[in-house]
């Protein structure tokens, strides 16, 4: 089997969530005591988020990017960066190794072609949701097109991954606010919701709401065992 290379920490919530995920499903693919092969750099998110805040996304892209030669060099034989927001520095981290890198927004893509929805919400930080790192490269790519919340609805899905989720806090009013965008989304033609942020999953499931759910976390997690199953 081949090893996987996370790039975690953003935040330890969710980068305990892929950990788990993927040895839940290797496990479940190969039986008996089978789990992944993995290593992991998990980086002080208290840099990363200081440096989103400032707008510089060249240096928080050298730090992943170094994150990705110490994986390259430890073994892994692809890479995942465990965060959507951070794959706007997607490239630079690419370039910076030999090893393949495990685009979440492609993975995204790939599984919306198949559910055939040309149209789905998007929830995230307010950096995905305005970026045109993943919208565009969902479109461009998958000719699916991504609805974003409006302004104030957006700032309150920003906020509460940042004031609550990343720090493991889940509140029902908070999963009620997202429930309403949602609702919102779906009425402006969204035939499905992206869970576009890693920690978003651990608010809300599909057992909260008819309109499918794809969780990125999961998606991105069943991607990388695919991947190390079909080439390991």
């Amino acid at each position: 089997m081949k090893t996987i290379g996370l790039i975690g920490g953003m935040s330890w919530e969710s980068t305990r969530s892929y950990y788990e995920n993927i040895n839940r499903l290797v496990n479940q693919r190969l039986g008996g005591y089978h789990s992944a092969k993995i290593v992991m750099v998990s980086v002080d998110f208290a840099e990363i988020e200081q440096l989103q805040r400032q707008g510089d996304w060249d240096m928080a892209g050298k730090l992943l990017a170094d994150c990705a030669k110490m994986l390259e060099l430890a073994g892994a034989d692809v890479l995942l960066i465990c965060t959507n927001t951070m794959h706007c520095v997607a490239e630079q981290v690419q370039t910076s190794v030999s090893i393949p890198l495990l685009h979440i927004a492609d993975v995204t893509g790939e599984y919306l072609q198949k559910l055939e929805h040309s149209k789905a919400g998007l929830l995230g930080t307010r950096f995905t949701m305005e970026q045109d790192f993943y919208r565009q490269r969902v479109m461009d790519n998958y000719a699916i097109e991504l609805l974003i919340p409006e302004p104030q609805d957006m700032q309150r899905v920003h906020d509460i991954i940042y004031q609550e989720l990343v720090h493991g806090k889940i509140h029902e009013q908070s999963r009620q606010e997202y429930l309403k965008i949602i609702n919102k989304l779906a009425a402006n033609g969204a035939q499905s919701v992206v869970l576009g942020c890693t920690e978003i999953g651990l608010l809300v499931k599909q057992g909260d709401c008819e309109l499918p759910l794809l969780d990125t976390t999961q998606l991105h997690c069943q991607a990388a065992v695919d991947y190390v199953c079909l080439w390991g």
